[in-house]
């Protein structure tokens, strides 16, 4: 194994021996605490998915952050026939998600504690998998599988499934450095003299991304974490929604800031606690998935937000040694951040999009400096892309772009292929499988013929290869 192995357990049943997890076999011990501000269309609905957890949860805490819709009515009617159910309304609204968790938290008996926001849900069985496999590996965490479900079209994408593919105990955090980028709260159960114990709390007030905190707080204690593939948590992503959660709202450039102090603090806690592989980890998560997504929309902000935006993210940028720069240096983030920094003022956007893609493409102009070591452009040849020469071509950030040519026999599509900086000519390519999938879940649509890959003549480069597809709208891949 290497140094981010696990302790694999049996997929065929809970770690502690009950195998399916029927609530009649479980201990009353779980508390989950609900929290909500302005939602009475969607709050009862979470918390009776939490009560239809079965015998498993002894009790609900339902904190309220004074609403002004209603809210409290419903829960406290509920209340009157569920004597699991406790209504906490507070007095002055927090602004945020971690002051009303914590007055959750404060109120609870059970011996483990679970979180749930109001336009959520837990599925069927997710308590008694949770609870099972934290009570068989003697954990102070378990923790499962996220869905996030976008409504209204109902289609689902797991939440960092890498790491919830199969049955593992964790026995220390820095064993599996994964951990630090699955930053939710809410698909975890905990055992609540633990969070006691170690002081581990929420950001208080309005402080959006209080869950990165959170989890940074959690893993530099060092619990022990079951992990378990089971469905646990969906998360109901309502974009058409008049108002938008804290965490989808990114039209402000204070979300970035938010954002970029929340990850700040976590790079911070995490290294006080001695945890610097796992301080690096976060540091990388950033480049790699918080830099990349607020990129691709960088494009669609005005250019007050642009500046300001550039200006943060550079302040942030700065702080990063050369240790975090050293790891993976053809990374399409690091790519991503170094250009940042290059540049005083915004730039590249178009290119910068395409690089922050899933998966990456690195548009051309492929400069050059004076000796010939690839660079990202002429105005900022600081930026070496030297560490391309030596990727995988599998993990290459290549780029392709199609062209449509109606013709008397049909339209015929035409892909391009660019070159990289000699990597695909050495790799000798000859033909090309081409599949279309779907932008937003990834099903193949169109699975295309296999086609020859051919240069492109008279192309500025002279080094692209390109195919062709008859009519219909099959495809074959070009390159340059």
């Amino acid at each position: 194994m290497n140094a981010e192995s696990e302790t694999a357990r049996d997929t065929e049943g809970h770690a502690d021996g009950r195998g399916d997890g029927h609530g009649d076999r479980s201990p009353a011990e779980v508390a989950v605490v609900v929290i909500g501000y302005d939602d009475a269309a969607h709050v009862t609905d979470a918390v009776r998915s939490a009560l239809a957890q079965g015998p498993a949860v002894r009790e609900v805490v339902a904190v309220d952050d004074c609403s002004r819709d209603g809210s409290v009515g419903l829960l406290e009617r509920l209340s009157a026939s569920e004597p699991r159910l406790k209504v906490i309304r507070r007095r002055a609204n927090s602004g945020g998600c971690g002051t009303p968790r914590n007055t959750g938290l404060d109120a609870v008996t059970s011996p483990y504690v679970m979180f749930l926001d109001s336009d959520d849900v837990l599925p069927p069985g997710a308590v008694d998998a949770l609870l099972a496999a934290a009570e068989g590996a003697h954990a102070e965490v378990a923790s499962g599988l996220c869905v996030r479900r976008e409504l209204p079209s109902g289609r689902e994408v797991p939440w960092q499934p890498r790491l919830y593919a199969l049955h593992a105990v964790v026995p220390r955090p820095a064993q599996r450095t994964r951990l630090v980028h699955d930053t939710l709260c809410v698909n975890k159960l905990y055992r609540t003299a633990f969070l006691r114990a170690h002081g581990i709390r929420f950001p208080e007030g309005r402080f959006p991304y209080e869950d990165v905190v959170f989890t940074a707080r959690l893993l530099a204690a060092a619990p022990r974490i079951a992990l378990i593939p089971d469905r646990v948590y969906v998360w109901h992503v309502r974009r058409s929604e008049a108002r938008l959660s804290i965490s989808l709202d990114r039209s402000g450039v204070e979300n970035w800031r938010a954002r970029t102090e929340a990850c700040r603090q976590a790079y911070e806690v995490l290294l006080g606690a001695g945890q610097k592989e796992l301080a690096r980890t976060a540091r990388a998560k950033f480049l790699d998935h918080d830099l990349r997504m607020y990129v691709r929309e960088l494009g669609l902000r005005d250019a007050a937000y642009r500046r300001a935006w550039w200006e943060l993210t550079r302040a942030h940028l700065a702080k990063y040694d050369a240790d975090d720069w050293a790891r993976n240096p053809a990374a399409p983030g690091r790519l991503i951040g170094r250009v940042v920094l290059a540049s005083p003022e915004p730039c590249d956007l178009p290119r910068l999009r395409e690089l922050a893609a899933r998966p990456a493409r690195l548009y051309p102009p492929y400069a050059r400096a004076a000796d010939g070591t690839p660079v990202w452009s002429d105005a900022i040849p600081q930026v070496l892309l030297e560490p391309l020469r030596a990727r995988p071509v599998r993990a290459l950030p290549l780029a392709v772009d199609a062209e449509l040519r109606p013709g008397a026999r049909g339209t015929r599509l035409r892909l391009r292929l660019h070159e990289l900086y000699g990597r695909v000519a050495q790799a000798g390519p000859e033909t090309v499988d081409v599949e279309w999938r779907h932008r937003d879940d990834g099903d193949v649509v169109v699975r295309g013929p296999r086609l020859p890959l051919a240069p492109c003549a008279g192309v500025p480069g002279a080094d692209e290869t390109a195919g062709s597809a008859g009519p219909g709208g099959s495809a074959g891949p070009g390159g340059s």
